[in-house]
Formats: C-alpha cells, structure tokens, sequence
C-alpha cells in the first residue's frame, strides 16, 4: 500500500518541505513538497540522501564498547553503567572540569537533542563545554547579547521585501542560508532583482552567489571590518544617519561617532582593495534605498575580527533605519518563542564568566571556543581534561589543528561518544551510544523558525519505528542524566516543575505551543496542517522584544570599541605592506 509523508529536511537550516512517498515499508521517492508554504518546492541533493542514512549498513545501532580485540557489542544498561561510573570516577579523583563535552552540530537539527542536552550537560557540572558554535557563529552571538541583550536576538535579512541587499563573506547558493533560513534563497535572490532591487556581494572570490550579483567586489581577505567602518564614516561625513524610530531606544550614538572618525574611505582603501568613491557611493546607495539590509557570514566570522565584523554589521542596519523594519535586518516571531522561554530561565546570555585553563580565553554564551579543546586535554595540571563527550560530532575533521586533537583524543583516560558512526572522532571512544536519527525521529524545528524569513510552524512525524532495542537519543541523554544525579539530592519542589523528568520531546512540544502567542496552536494541529502553517512574514518588534533590562539598544559596547585599537594596528601595518 502507498503512502505519502511529509516532513521537514533536518540537514541543513533550510528547511525544505519534503514529499516522500513510501510502499511497503520503503522509501519509493522524495521530492519537494509544493505545498509547504516555507520552502514552495524547493529541495537540494542533501534531502535524498535522508534515505541512504536511514539505509545505511554502516550505521551504528546499539551500544558497542572498544576492547582489544576491537568492537563488541553490548547491552544498554551495562553501556550506561560503565559510562557514568567512569565519568564519576575521573571526577571524584581530578574534580568535576575533568570532563569535558563537544556538541556537534547535528544537535541543533534534531528536537530531543535540543531539549534533553542542556540537564544532561548540567548534571555534568563541568566548565568545559565546547560545541561547533564557536567554530563559525559565535561572532554573531556576542553582538546579539552585547548590543540587544540576547544572544539569540539575532537579526534576519527580510529578504523577500527588501530592495538593497549587502551580503559579505557569505555565499547562499551554497550554503542554503545560514542564520538566516531561506529555503529557495536563489529564487529569492532573483526575486529581489526582479522588483528592481540590488544584490551587492563583497568577497575575495567568484562564488556562485557573487555571480549572480548585481555588483561584486574582490575585498581583501580578513579586511571586512575596515570596509564597514568606512561605511559608517561616511554615513556621518555625510549626514545620512537616521536610526528612525529606534533614535529613543538607543545608547552609545556619540560615542560611534567618535570611533569610526579615523577610518576614512582614503585611510582603508588600500587595505581593503576597495577605493574610497566605491566605498562612498555603497553608503549612499545604501542608506537611500526604499529599504536595504546587511548581512554577513562565514567570512566574517571566521577570522580575527569576527566580533567587530558582526557589530558593525548590526551598526549600518541601525543608523539607516532599516533595523526591525520590513525590508532590513529583523526578528523573527516563531510558534515557540526561544528567546522569550530562555529569558524566563535567565539564560540571555554571557560572556568571560570564566576562561580556558590554557590560554585564559573567555567563555561566551556558557562555552569555550573549540580550538582549546586539544591543549585542555594535553597540558597537564589542575583542571586538565581526562574524559570527554561528544554528542553528535567530529572535531577531529571539523575543528581547527584536528590532527593536535586526534593525538589529544587518544590520550584520555575515557571517553563516550553518542553517534551513529564510527568515525575519526569516535573510533577514539571507550564507549559508542548510537541513538535512532533521522526518518526514525519526529522532528521540528527550534532553533530554525527562530532564524527564518518567513513565520511558519511544521512538525513532521517518524516515518519509520526504529528497530527494536533502539533507543532515541533524547531517552539516552536522560537516562545518562537520572543516573549522574542519583542520588543527589533534588527537592521535591524542583522535580515537580522538571518537565525534562516527566515528559518526552512531544509533550514538551505540544505544551510550548499551546502557550505560544498564535493562539489555538497545538501539536494535534501542527499533525493536521501536514504542509505547515504560514505564520506571515517578519514584523517589527523593537523594543519589547529586546533583552536589556532597560529595553534599550547599546550601540557601543565596550568590548568592541576597545577591540578597535587592536584593529588600527592591523591597518597601520596593513598600510605599510
């Protein structure tokens, strides 16, 4: 018998809408589902191959343990026992920072990962937290916490209605978007050309977004930055600053002012690669167009100004009044407003509450970057990690110097990995917990409404039942967790308002939604609406929605101006090259 499922693709922050159609227990096609009001058809070649990794023979299924004469497998409950009681062993003998744990990026794709890792990461106790945010993304974090007083505040380019998009070190077409969920991004890309807007692209190579462009420009690698800067000089020098609406709500006016005064287009152009009337003819177009937005990605935030990069980017949306206006940078109103549930559990965000053993780097957003995990793990003294987690992830090829890490990984006294592969990361572990994945899991997406162009809300349904034994990652994560605990003591009081404790990711779920600001939401209809709901597009929502206890907007947060000296002497000597 046939059977038509549809679903949301969860490999990548597109979320495509995907038909599948199923006879007799197998996967007869996907494609697009033309109906989803997101991504209207759109689908790339990750969504076909959702059914090789369901498929897959190489698949890992149930616990297996590294011995010496390789793998075997072994039951759930003699995998749980060894884990923690070897977890709580290293701690009880080196203190509770001699574990550490990764989370890779798949977490952020799958709904029981989201909402069962951060009890399991706290019943850890441990400062060594490290995840693939800070390989790519944190830049954007820190600018959202400092300046909006959230860290997931983060800004999205309305780029269905706006008419002038200034996109940097980002190349969509590829990508598929990223912090900005844009299914079909080309589509809309020519959609803006269309209509008669523009599509300027400043990057050091010909990617397939530049060719597409409107105009593109071979800006000097690591300068982006300084080209900002000078945007913003001559926003001023030329009297075109106007924050709008948001004039009243923002601090720090003056003081940007001052800062970006010596970085002239003439005084940045050679470093750049980008002449001053270029620079001055962008500034003007850009604060006269109808609407106009500003975004920027991996090439910003990959590189030693990162930080800057994303602030600055958050500073020519705002004095062109095209923040939080339809068109510009904007905030998303999701089914399940993440922002407003964290803010409740005063989780806004952080930064340098602590810093890394080795170089004294800070934590941002509870994390430390990445690229100290192998020197924790290799130096030895107090604090060094002897045991590490990774959940979903393979720092070993996706973090920087991964060979120092491989080494590093094969030095620990024990280490657990919850994944479905072996692979260069995990074939270092003692213990591997592969959990069901994928067309066995039911599926919506968090973190990716929250970053979407568009409101809408899916929920997609397991295709298949796991095979029997399985377990779901989220059921690992919490029994990893109840026996952490043990017998510590919890009051009673506590585990009354423990949802994690009593209720799986689809209860959770459905009483999120039912307390989301779209009224009559609930699980029962997101089953029925099988296509998704349109929720309608972006809306302004500044200041109420802003973190700051003030409810104001900090323009220039003392981190970043102090890190423009920093930033001059690149330019000094960039200048004597």
């Amino acid at each position: 018998m046939s059977q038509t499922h549809f679903r949301t693709c969860n490999l990548c922050e597109a979320m495509c809408g995907l038909e599948i159609q199923v006879e007799a227990g197998k996967i007869q096609t996907i494609k697009g589902d033309q109906n989803d009001p997101f991504s209207r058809g759109h689908i790339c070649p990750k969504a076909v191959a959702l059914q090789d990794i369901y498929h897959d023979p190489n698949r890992l299924k149930f616990p297996l343990r590294r011995t010496a004469a390789g793998w075997e497998q072994i039951g759930w409950d003699e995998a749980f026992d060894e884990v923690v009681g070897r977890l709580q062993t290293i701690q009880a003998e080196h203190g509770r920072n001699a574990v550490g744990v990764y989370l890779g990026n798949p977490n952020v794709h799958n709904l029981g990962s989201l909402l069962y890792n951060p009890p399991f990461i706290r019943a850890l106790r441990t400062k060594n937290r490290f995840s693939a945010t800070s390989v790519d993304q944190l830049p954007h974090h820190l600018a959202a916490y400092l300046m909006f007083g959230h860290y997931l505040l983060l800004p999205v380019p309305d780029v269905d209605r706006t008419d002038y998009f200034l996109m940097l070190g980002a190349n969509p077409l590829v990508s598929n978007g990223s912090l900005m969920t844009a299914a079909g991004i080309e589509g809309r890309l020519k959609g803006l050309q269309k209509r008669g807007g523009r599509l300027v692209v400043l990057d050091p190579r010909r990617t397939e977004t530049a060719q597409m462009a409107d105009e593109h420009h071979f800006i000097r690698p690591g300068s982006d930055a300084l080209f900002l800067l000078a945007l913003l000089h001559s926003l001023f020098a030329e009297e075109l600053v106007d924050l709008g609406r948001l004039a009243d709500v923002c601090d720090g006016l003056e003081t940007v002012a001052q800062v970006v005064e010596p970085f002239t287009p003439e005084a940045v152009a050679a470093a750049t690669n980008i002449s001053p009337t270029t620079i001055q003819r962008i500034a003007r177009e850009f604060a006269a167009a109808p609407s106009a937005v500003a975004y920027g990605r991996m090439g910003l935030s990959t590189q030693p100004f990162g930080g800057l990069c994303q602030w600055l980017l958050n500073l020519l949306n705002l004095l062109t009044g095209n923040l939080d206006n339809p068109g510009g940078a904007m905030f998303t109103h999701p089914a399940i407003d993440v922002v407003a549930l964290t803010s409740l559990t005063g989780n806004k965000g952080s930064y340098g509450r602590w810093r890394s053993r080795v170089r004294g780097l800070p934590e941002i957003v509870g994390e430390l970057p990445a690229a100290t995990l192998a020197e924790e793990i290799l130096t030895p003294g107090e604090g060094q990690i002897k045991a590490m987690i990774t959940i979903a992830g393979n720092p070993v090829l996706s973090t920087p110097n991964g060979r120092q890490l491989d080494e590093a990984l094969a030095g620990l006294e024990f280490m657990v990995a919850i994944d479905i592969y072996l692979n260069e990361t995990t074939r270092h572990a003692h213990i591997i917990l592969p959990p069901a994945t994928g067309l066995e899991t039911s599926h919506y997406d968090l973190i990716f409404h929250l970053l979407a162009v568009q409101n809408t809300a899916k929920f997609s349904p397991a295709l298949f039942d796991p095979e029997p034994g399985m377990k779901q990652d989220w059921q690992i994560l919490q029994e990893l967790r109840l026996r952490l605990e043990g017998n510590r003591d919890i009051s009673r009081r506590l585990f009354k308002f423990d949802f994690f404790r009593r209720l799986s990711p689809e209860k959770l779920l459905d009483l999120a939604l039912r307390f989301s600001q779209y009224r009559g939401l609930s699980l029962a209809r997101l089953r029925r609406e099988v296509h998704g709901l349109d929720l309608g597009p972006l809306r302004p929502c500044l200041p109420s929605r802003l973190g700051h206890a003030s409810k104001r907007i900090s323009l220039a947060p003392e981190l970043f101006v102090q890190d423009l000296f920093r930033l001059q002497e690149h330019l000094a000597v960039s200048s004597e090259q």
